[in-house]
């Protein structure tokens, strides 16, 4: 088979390297890819909106599968697009993807179908926002309703925080027209977790549990990122939880989604509360999480091209995924500045050095390449990934690959995983 991979980043690489062991996959595209997709397959420039380059480029190479990674592309409508022509892809239709593509559906689809979640309201006016939040309190979440990259979120720790974020958003001045509509919503207690299915719309198989750290500083401080780090398994996510999580949360939102009319097949992310043994859904993602995505797929065992392909088919009925009893942690190293503005071309050392460690592997996201030498090219640089048989062992092998890694300004947490220690 060919196998087109759309994106560039930590994600789309992780992708790239477990689909290109599938005695399935013949031959591997990316687009537009980056240094670290280049060494296991093809590079193609296209930019990730580019969508009618895209499907010229899928029809005329012959490509049998194209698996979509970002939101961006899901929500333009690049799944309607390649089918409409006859391509068989991976991921959810542009009615589908708005359950990331906007939180005020998503929240809407949550009351609905009564998947637990926080209390919000939907605003576009900015008096009658403050009046929710003064009647509220604080602290509060404030969301963009569009995409935002994984930014569009504050949890602001007073009233007027909150109130000049909404201001912030709705004048355009903060995430343009992704701001134009704001969810606002009690801010929940509990302890984070990531949970991602892969369905067909009906049938639903469960990924391994992994918990995500989206905080920039240690302890979970400072604004929200893409994700700076994320470990599999999850010990918040016991047994217990993992079935309230199925029959409650995705369960629910898959058939929910069906009866809108809007049936969904491809990755679903649920993003959980989970507190005394109960579960609250923060939002949901119409693909795979990044940096979630590398742990997982390090861990997962079976080849990933037959789910891929049977979802963009139709029907996953009979089929399962088997994962390795082992950890895996990734650790992302971001670019001096980021969430804000920050620096590029800087060049990177230590690549070679920390891919040599055993257990280890470097996913790039935010990377290129400049006269043959790998520089930096965005915010999260890098996603160093390791598996451990504990988490320990992984976190203790994930940052050695991390030390021998550097490039002026480096920046990336202490602590990731940190918090299943504390469970174990």
């Amino acid at each position: 088979m060919k196998i087109l991979v759309i994106g560039g980043g930590g994600r789309e690489h992780a992708l790239v390297w477990k689909i290109s062991q599938s005695p399935l996959a013949e031959k591997v595209f990316c687009a537009p890819g980056n240094p670290g997709t280049a060494q296991l397959a093809e590079n193609i420039a296209i930019g990730v909106d580019e969508l009618d380059k895209l499907l010229a480029f899928a029809r005329e190479n012959s490509v049998d599968l194209t698996v979509v990674g970002p939101e961006q592309p899901l929500s333009l409508g690049i799944v309607d697009l390649f089918e409409q022509h006859g391509l068989k892809v991976f991921g959810p239709d542009r009615g589908a993807a708005l359950i990331e593509g906007s939180k005020a559906f998503s929240k809407d689809l949550m009351q609905k179908y009564d998947i637990p979640t926080a209390a919000y309201g939907v605003f576009t006016d900015l008096a009658a926002a403050e009046e929710f939040i003064t009647r509220t309190g604080a602290p509060i979440v404030v969301k963009a309703d569009g995409l935002a990259a994984g930014k569009g979120v504050i949890i602001a720790q007073t009233c007027q925080e909150a109130i000049a974020a909404v201001r912030d958003m709705l004048s355009g001045n903060a995430f343009g027209s992704a701001g134009s509509r704001v969810v606002i919503e009690e801010f929940l207690t509990g302890e984070e977790a990531s949970f991602l299915v892969i369905t067909d719309g009906k049938n639903i198989i469960p990924l391994a549990s992994a918990q995500d750290h989206k905080a920039i500083f240690d302890g979970d401080t400072g604004p929200n990122t893409g994700g700076m780090g994320a470990y599999s398994p999850a010990p918040v996510v016991t047994a217990e939880v993992h079935d309230l999580a199925m029959q409650q949360v995705l369960r629910r939102a898959v058939d929910g989604m069906a009866a809108e009319g809007r049936p969904y097949r491809g990755v679903l992310y649920a993003g959980l509360m989970v507190k005394d043994g109960e579960v609250r859904t923060l939002e949901f993602n119409a693909r795979f999480g990044d940096p979630e995505c590398q742990p997982l797929l390090m861990r997962m065992k079976s080849d990933i091209v037959p789910v891929l392909l049977a979802v963009a088919n139709g029907d996953l009925s009979g089929l399962t995924l088997e994962w390795h009893d082992q950890a895996a942690v990734c650790v992302v190293m971001a670019a001096e500045g980021y969430p804000g503005e920050y620096r590029k071309g800087d060049r990177i050392e230590g690549l070679e050095e920390a891919a040599g460690l055993e257990d280890v592997f470097v996913f790039h996201a935010g990377t290129s390449s400049k006269n043959c030498i790998c520089v930096t090219n965005g915010g999260r640089v890098l996603g160093v990934t390791a598996l451990g048989s504990t988490v320990q062992k992984a976190i203790e092998k994930a940052y050695r690959g991390v030390a021998r890694i550097t490039w002026p300004g480096v920046q990336y947490r202490k602590d990731i995983g940190n918090k299943a220690i504390g469970r174990i």
